[in-house]
């Protein structure tokens, strides 16, 4: 099958959005600059956090494949880039990688063709530092090529909402540029929502991905509040999202994961005007007061995980610590910002002696110290002095696994009433 769409970056956005567009009947080639990548797709190895090896392999029989040449970018009507951006050490978004996608599409960049940008942005990206590089050949943007923001919004393992049911927002550079994208989405999405522009359309992904954020970040403060006024918050939220208006649950739990870190436009690089002509006189301090309070859960959860061993007669320094679940998510194998590492750390420090098990991880490491894995979850859960639930994967029987350990702090609500310490 002729390739018709180019998918820069093979990761949680990039390969689930070439799958949606391959099952449609669209020609999709995917472009990663690694060569290694693209062979371990061929050969249908999935890259963490993005398909299930089954997909991907229907994927490969329906003519989709991975290259590192940059060459067959110029023989495609549709480029998506949806290169990673994670956040650096100064909380700034890292456009490197989408620097690099823009370069090497802008070298083979033919006219009429329809470039969309998905990576997590600040508003004013797309226009203030995505279009220079691709006009540096000297094709214009809205003039002879289409260029549009569309803020990824997959939720990976959802089962009930996948890329053809959510729908679409997109927003060009002018309204054609909005139509072009649309066009495109259209004929594998449900429904396209257009956004005024750029700017527009990389807000929603602004707005979508702090709400989160700070929801949760409520809820963990809840969690620690409660906890000290010998309050069931479980059984709080359980009541509340009776209310059918005006209230969305969130639940607490040991930190933030995933790819969605959160985004505070006054962190963005200063593009160059008039794209992007100002920045907002002072911080997203909700957005802050979020990052805080949650990146403090982990040492939290350990202060927890202290206190329960204490009031059984046990200390922390030499107990036999069982962590239960380490990637961010339940159900994934992907661990990316998992908080599961900083606790596993602090506990190592604090002389715990550390084991984990998870159905989805076979090696883990702490601070480049191997951590055992429990080949059997029912006798480490018994010889354990603490089991921490990090994560609530489906194969994990809970009740049962109440029973069996000596000690169970659950840090996701999800055991029941009274079989556990929980959050």
């Amino acid at each position: 099958m002729p390739a018709d769409l180019a998918v820069l970056g093979l990761g949680s956005t990039g390969l689930p959005l070439a799958q949606a567009a391959t099952a449609a009947g669209v020609g999709v080639i995917g472009y990663d600059p690694d060569p290694a990548t693209a062979a371990d797709i061929n050969a249908g190895r999935v890259p963490p956090g993005t398909l299930a090896a089954a997909e991907l392999r229907r994927m490969l029989a329906c003519g989709f494949r991975a290259t590192a040449d940059p060459a067959v970018l110029g023989r495609v009507r549709t480029a998506v880039i949806c290169a990673p951006t994670p956040p650096g050490e100064d909380h700034a978004l890292d456009l490197s990688a989408v620097a690099a996608a823009a370069r090497a599409l802008a070298a083979h960049l033919r006219p009429h063709t329809t470039v969309v940008l998905e990576s997590a942005v600040y508003p004013g990206t797309t226009e203030g530092y995505l279009r220079p590089l691709l006009e540096s050949h000297g094709l214009r943007a809205g003039r002879d090529f289409h260029l549009a923001y569309s803020p990824g919004r997959l939720d990976p393992g959802n089962r009930d909402f996948q890329l053809a049911n959510i729908p679409k927002v997109v927003g060009g550079c002018t309204p054609a540029c909005t139509e072009a994208a649309a066009a495109f989405y259209g004929r594998f999405t449900e429904r396209i929502v257009r956004a005024r522009g750029t700017r527009e359309a990389e807000a929603v992904k602004l707005l979508e991905t702090n709400y989160r954020h700070v929801n949760i970040a409520f809820a963990n403060e809840m969690a620690v509040f409660c906890h000290d006024l010998g309050v069931d918050l479980w059984d709080v939220i359980r009541c509340a999202e009776t209310k059918p208006f005006g209230f969305q649950a969130f639940r607490p739990g040991p930190g933030v994961g995933g790819p969605a870190a959160p985004l505070d436009p006054n962190a963005a690089p200063h593009f160059t005007p008039p794209a992007h002509p100002r920045l907002p006189g002072h911080p997203l301090r909700m957005v802050e007061l979020a990052a805080e309070v949650n990146s403090r859960m982990p040492r939290y959860v350990v202060q927890r995980a202290a206190a329960l061993l204490n009031e059984h007669g046990k200390s922390l320094r030499g107990a036999r610590v069982l962590l239960l679940g380490v990637t961010y998510k339940a159900d994934l194998a992907d661990q990316q910002g998992s908080p599961a590492r900083e606790i596993g750390s602090r506990l190592l420090d604090l002389g715990a002696q550390l084991c984990y098990h998870d159905p989805y991880v076979p090696q883990w490491r702490v601070t480049d110290r191997p951590v055992p894995r429990a080949d059997s979850l029912w006798e480490a859960a018994a010889e354990a002095d603490l089991t921490l639930l990090l994560q609530h994967h489906r194969t994990y029987d809970l009740q049962g696994l109440a029973v069996k350990a000596q000690l169970l702090l659950d840090t996701r609500g999800a055991t029941p009433a009274g079989a556990a310490a929980r959050l």
